[in-house]
């Protein structure tokens, strides 16, 4: 879903005929319920196209045809359903605040009407018990006037925002909790019971500020990591003077400086100065990372004691932390199975409570001989108790929390449904170059075999593998230029993908890549088999150079395994992952070597793209859940193939923050296994919201349907239901 846009005019898409694209505020957008009504009031609509919703925002992005409608026509249908929409015009922050304080007068003023309705009444009824109580089998003192006049305002209070969508559900003949509270007030009314009608309404008000109040604490998590970046940064102007102008206002390319201390506003390369940079805002490394010239550093991160001066890359609506932010709200557009499962529980739940509530205000009098009134009060009671509240609130406020905490960590989820994955997950597969390994291999030897010495087979090692982003051609590259040796440019560049590449290098035609290629192009050799064969052996990996007459060299690299590796596998392990495997181009000794040392005991070396997919496609035909760690480039249809597809060190990495479900932003593999208990946590907050939900209701309305519930006792149990569902959502943003 595309959050990107500031435009707040609608735009025209490319393409033929007159299909646009609008982003609308909704104010009350909170949750599935309102996504629930927005779809049922336009899908279908003549001319609307495609729907998609940004709960964290509060907005909705409409696809129409503007020879069929307009937005002022999305807007009335919208208001037809009783919603407050208007066109996104870009500004920040989260809608939800702002509704939450226009509802506070109405709910406050509902609270101190009830409360002031109830005192006159006892006054005018000289009798405070008859105020208070209601007894269905018996007869009523009739409620004063003055009270009654009183306890209509507070119910018109509190019903403000509630009635126009309970009469759009009514029209829709989709009823909702809405609809329910309305009949319930009503019922109440009907019966004389002023007092608990306007305690109905004052209620179901603070349950809907409560519920506003709690999606936008989490939004406001979120929208804290865009506060981490300053607003204003300190740049060189043309005479050399340094000011401070508005991050928005400056262009990539730009100058900049940042005090020993201060929190850097832009992502930029350092032109000089070395600090050691606290990159925990996102990536949750616990340590600060030494940086110097030519390093990259981001938005939010905090500097240490070094001045820096950086050239800055990127504008700062684009900046990693800006792109974090939006692809953390984009998220909650891929909804979690448990989501989606409350969506279609309440397309016939709400009927159905209904329904039991006619027949058992029906039943009973007609066969039972049961009082009318008796009866009529206990459907008005399970009317109350069974509003889905909490069941649609619920699961909402737990995921979006469990992004927000997993965000302040520095992984980055894409939705609820990978963390329910990840909840999941009985199989992890990794790719060794740079995942389980630094991904810093350095070269070991030079093993000049043909005409060249080492100087020159490096040169034209070096020249082949400049276009190449591999670790080990970065090795390459890196060597010769610590050598100070000139590198030639390599004409006729081809890549050969899990084999290497091929080009002319002063004017001779020359490849390089591994044994696959060696054997492809010039057969095998035991000679050339043996020495390659001893390096590998020693746990180095083995590049040959050669031209169409034979092998003109070796070059051997070696990579580190990631000091944590091991450690993180093991908690895996404990965690109840049952298959851990590695996939890699790399040689087999080489792969095997990592593998033992790891105690992997899955394991496919050698590999080509297609070879990766299908060992990552057979993994998920036999496992519940697969996740595949990368690097979120080499490794794109593999990582599609899994069920969860995560990037190490995404972090400044474009195209692996886009791609991957899941992106840890920092080259830190303990992230995985806090990742997969933070992942259940949220499940069983999930369950324990769910049940806890739904058990309540079904024990309060076995009571109505016995006749031993009060309306108290279902506004109690639905509002003490609300708030411990909301709450216990809400500790998924603890730091622990």
């Amino acid at each position: 879903m595309d959050t990107n846009s500031a435009n707040p005019q609608v735009k025209a898409r490319t393409g033929p005929g007159e299909l646009r694209s609008a982003w609308f505020r909704v104010d009350e957008l909170d949750c599935a319920e309102e996504v629930r009504v927005l779809r049922a009031a336009l899908e279908g609509r003549p001319g609307i196209g495609s729907l998609e919703f940004d709960l964290l925002r509060g907005r909705m992005r409409v696809e129409f045809d503007a020879r069929e409608t307009s937005v002022e026509a999305i807007l009335e249908q919208v208001a037809a359903a009783g919603l407050h929409a208007r066109r996104w015009s870009g500004e920040s922050g989260a809608p939800a605040d702002q509704t939450a304080q226009r509802r506070w007068p109405l709910w406050g003023t509902a609270g101190l009407l009830t409360a002031l309705g109830l005192g006159l009444h006892a006054v005018l009824a000289r009798d405070f018990t008859a105020a208070l109580g209601h007894d269905p089998g018996g007869v009523d003192t009739a409620v004063p006037w003055a009270a009654r006049l009183v306890y209509g305002l507070a119910i018109a209070c509190g019903l403000w925002v509630v009635l126009p969508r309970a009469w759009a559900a009514l029209v829709r003949r989709r009823p909702d909790m809405h609809l329910l509270m309305c009949l319930a007030v009503g019922g109440a009314l009907l019966l004389d019971d002023w007092l608990e009608a306007a305690t109905v309404s004052f209620l179901f008000a603070v349950a809907l500020w409560l519920e506003q109040n709690s999606v936008a604490r989490a939004r406001r998590a979120i929208s804290r990591l865009l506060d981490l970046a300053p607003d204003e940064a300190r740049c060189r102007q043309p005479d050399g003077s340094w000011s401070l102008l508005p991050v928005s206002e400056v262009p990539p390319g730009q100058l900049i400086r940042v005090q020993p201390g201060e929190r850097i506003p832009l992502d930029g390369t350092i032109r000089s100065g070395q600090s050691a940079v606290n990159q925990a805002p996102i990536t949750g490394e616990s340590l600060p990372r030494e940086k110097q010239a030519g390093d990259s550093v981001y938005a939010g991160t905090i500097n240490g004691e070094g001045l820096l001066e950086l050239v800055t890359t990127r504008p700062a609506d684009d900046s990693t932390l800006a792109r974090i932010s939006r692809l953390i709200e984009q998220a909650q557009a891929r909804r979690a199975p448990s989501e989606q499962w409350v969506e279609r529980f309440a397309l016939w739940y709400t009927p159905a409570v209904i329904g039991l509530a006619l027949l058992l205000a029906l039943v009973p009098p007609l066969l039972l001989s049961g009082s009318w009134q008796a009866s009529f009060y206990n459907a008005l009671v399970l009317l109350v108790i069974a509003c889905p509240c909490a069941l649609v609130i619920s699961t909402p406020v737990s995921i979006v929390s469990a992004l927000a905490s997993a965000a302040r960590q520095g992984v980055l989820v894409k939705g609820g449904r990978y963390l329910e994955a990840f909840a999941r997950l009985d199989a992890i597969l990794f790719d060794k170059t740079g995942t389980l390994t630094t991904g810093r291999p350095v070269v070991q030897q030079l093993v000049p075999l043909g005409d060249m010495c080492g100087d020159e087979l490096l040169a034209c090692a070096a020249a082949l593998e400049s276009h190449s982003s591999h670790p080990i051609a970065q090795a390459i590259r890196h060597h010769a230029h610590q050598r100070a040796i000139a590198v030639p440019a390599a004409e006729q560049f081809r890549m050969l993908p899990g084999k290497g590449a091929e080009g002319r290098v002063g004017g001779r035609s020359c490849w390089i890549g591994n044994r696959r290629l060696l054997r492809e192009r010039l057969g095998e050799s035991s000679i050339l088999e043996g020495r390659q064969a001893a390096l590998e052996d020693a746990g180095h990996s083995v590049v040959i150079l050669g031209d169409t007459d034979g092998v003109l060299g070796l070059i051997s690299v070696q990579d580190q395994v990631r000091p944590e590796a091991a450690r993180s596998i093991a908690e895996l392990r404990a965690l109840g992952v049952r298959r851990v495997g590695m996939l890699t181009g790399d040689n087999q000794p080489t792969a095997l070597a990592v593998a033992q040392d790891l105690e992997i005991e899955d394991l496919l070396a050698e590999a080509l793209p297609e070879d990766k997919l299908r060992y990552v496609e057979q993994h998920v035909r036999q496992h519940r859940a697969v996740a595949m760690v990368g690097d979120g480039v080499n490794d794109a249809p593999a990582l599609a193939a899994s069920h969860v597809g995560v990037a190490m060190g995404a972090i400044g990495t474009d195209t692996a923050i886009e791609t991957a479900d899941v992106a840890l932003m920092a080259d830190d593999m303990s992230k995985l296994p806090w990742l997969v208990r933070h992942a259940r946590r949220t499940r069983r907050i999930i369950l324990q919201n769910t049940a806890f939900a739904l058990g309540s209701k079904l024990l309060f309305v076995v009571l109505a349907v016995l006749g031993l519930a009060t309306l108290w006792m279902a506004i109690a149990a639905d509002m003490g239901a609300s708030l411990l569902v909301i709450f216990n959502g809400l500790r998924l943003l603890s730091r622990r």
